[in-house]
């Protein structure tokens, strides 16, 4: 396809979405929402015929056998946070991971997110720029070199809270407290974190210096979740360093 010749763009999807999985469900849906022509999501043996750009949204550890199947000419891109771009040798390649959680339960909401976008070329990074500008999303260009750390802050801002929220979950359970009894908490802490910061933002026993209420909470938990006490203590340090210096520390 010759993605000059504006007759065929007009009538040729210019891009196209590989992987049936969570994201590429969301981003289809959403970039259609935006009034963009996509193809698919298709299959992983998809080779990109008919279109001017390809979109691999697949787990990482598939990323270079999908980007293998597809036939040279096409622009070459991975949705992947971790993976540099090399994995989409010989290809002129882009990738744009959108710093967003993509769930099965939740609509995705791309606008006003952050994308990390990277390119092999001007021509690759402005269209990665311009489809995550297609979504409403605010893109930002990321070196290979710091794409895990990158991805490692991501799991931990992501992940790693949700898994904070289950350990709470189920100290609450313990104490015939709903989970949405937490929910107004959980939002303004993380409202205060997005205005002021980690350390403004911390309040509670630890930050006060209350080291007997700390260790009442400890024999609660060893009583009610012994699973959660490595957990906790984990989290009781890292919080004590938080609040006197600022910087999180982790035993």
């Amino acid at each position: 396809m010759d993605v000059s010749n504006p007759s065929q763009e007009s009538t040729t999807p210019r891009l196209a979405l590989v992987g049936r999985g969570r994201l590429a469900t969301a981003l289809a849906a959403a970039l259609r929402a935006h009034g963009r022509s996509v193809g698919g999501p298709f299959g992983r043996d998809a080779d990109g015929s008919g279109f001017s750009a390809v979109l691999l949204c697949v787990p990482d550890r598939q990323i270079a056998a999908a980007a293998a199947a597809i036939r040279p000419g096409p622009l070459l891109g991975h949705c992947s946070g971790a993976t540099g771009l090399d994995v989409l040798a010989p290809h002129e390649a882009f990738s744009m991971h959108p710093l967003m959680t993509v769930t099965d339960a939740v609509p995705a909401q791309f606008e006003g997110a952050a994308a990390a976008v990277a390119g092999t070329s001007p021509r690759a990074l402005a269209f990665a720029r311009g489809l995550a500008g297609a979504l409403g999303m605010k893109p930002f260009e990321l070196d290979d070199r710091d794409r895990v750390a990158y991805h490692a802050a991501a799991a931990v801002a992501s992940n790693f809270l949700v898994t904070l929220e289950a350990a709470a979950e189920r100290l609450a359970a313990s104490a015939g407290v709903p989970r949405g009894a937490l929910v107004p908490l959980v939002r303004a802490t993380v409202e205060n974190w997005t205005e002021v910061g980690a350390q403004r933002a911390l309040t509670g026993p630890v930050a006060r210096g209350d080291e007997e209420t700390v260790a009442a909470q400890r024999r609660a938990v060893a009583e009610r979740a012994p699973e959660l006490v490595e957990l906790f203590d984990s989290m009781v340090h890292a919080t004590r360093a938080l609040a006197g210096s600022g910087e999180l520390e982790v035993a």
